[in-house]
């Protein structure tokens, strides 16, 4: 039994499939196929139940799991603290964030962060939700501010160190024609949007918005800097988050737009730890407490 088997036997339950446990791998499927075969000759028998749409653990293969994940954390913890005795390295804070809320709200933090700990490193990392999710799970990252709650089976296995709440914010440029109107309807924004801006940033689209989307009369699905773009120059209008309302998006003439006859919209999120690994560094420790205070400035927090 060695650390390559591990990884193998762990990623294969993450995945649900061989061929996919080998594309996240870099592997080929039979050296993942080899690994897995190794390690069921060590533990003394299958650790999974073969059909033809997706691989099941068996009884056995459920008991030897958790044992497998310690084993993997132990390793990363050793590794960890290996880093940290290094005389020419200093604590390292690792972190994953979404991309909608990595300028407004997380470099703040961040910079606060840095001020208080100037010999402290950082490694933080733009993803989507699933992406920051793989890279909890591989420990690239100690931390992920991500959608919350995470749909799917990740969801026992990450706790929550702070959740947060932003509502959301019809954007369009001053000079469009949406700015002009007293009042504004669903009805209105759907037809004179001209593209309706669907920014690509949610876990789950919420209905409202997802209605509303279907019913526009041209509809752009655009990642954010793309939409933020586009609105700053006058094209079309969409909903955006708090973390990208910035002064500097205003300086652009653009103006929050009212809509009377539709709920408020929020997104939520947190900042979160893998269940598994009860303690955090002290780098991940003190960011946590950053991100905090800038929560509490912009009104983020929320208690769940």
């Amino acid at each position: 039994m060695n650390l390559d088997q591990l990884i193998a036997f762990e990623r294969i339950v993450r995945e649900g499939s061989f061929s996919k446990a080998a594309w996240a791998l870099q592997l080929s499927q039979p050296t993942v196929s080899a690994r897995l075969k190794a390690l069921e000759a060590s533990v003394g028998g299958p650790l999974f139940k073969r059909n033809n749409r997706a691989v099941v653990l068996t009884e056995r293969g459920s008991r030897f799991l958790p044992f497998a994940r310690q084993a993997l954390e132990a390793m990363q913890k050793g590794a960890e603290a290996a880093e940290e005795s290094s005389e020419t390295s200093s604590a390292a804070l690792k972190i994953g964030v979404l991309h909608s809320m990595a300028g407004g709200f997380v470099s703040p933090a961040l910079s606060q962060f840095t001020k208080k700990h100037p010999a402290a490193t950082c490694i933080m990392k733009e993803g989507n939700h699933w992406q920051l999710i793989e890279r909890l799970h591989d420990n690239q990252i100690e931390l992920g501010l991500i959608a919350w709650p995470p749909i799917g089976p990740q969801l026992t296995e990450l706790t929550p160190l702070i959740q947060f709440r932003e509502q959301m914010v019809l954007l369009a440029h001053k000079a469009h024609p949406l700015a002009k109107l007293s009042k504004v309807m669903v009805e209105d924004v759907a037809r004179l949007s001209n593209p309706f801006l669907l920014l690509t940033f949610w876990q789950v689209t919420p209905e409202p918005l997802t209605r509303l989307a279907e019913s526009a009369t041209h509809t752009l699905e655009v990642p954010t800097d793309t939409g933020r773009y586009l609105l700053a120059h006058g094209t079309g209008a969409g909903f955006f988050n708090a973390a990208q309302i910035t002064p500097e998006l205003f300086a652009k003439d653009v103006v929050e737009i009212d809509i009377i006859d539709m709920p408020k919209l929020y997104r939520y999120s947190a900042l979160a730890r893998l269940t598994r690994r009860s303690t955090l560094s002290g780098a991940a420790a003190q960011f946590t407490n950053c991100l905090a205070d800038q929560a509490k400035k912009q009104g983020l927090l929320y208690s769940g």
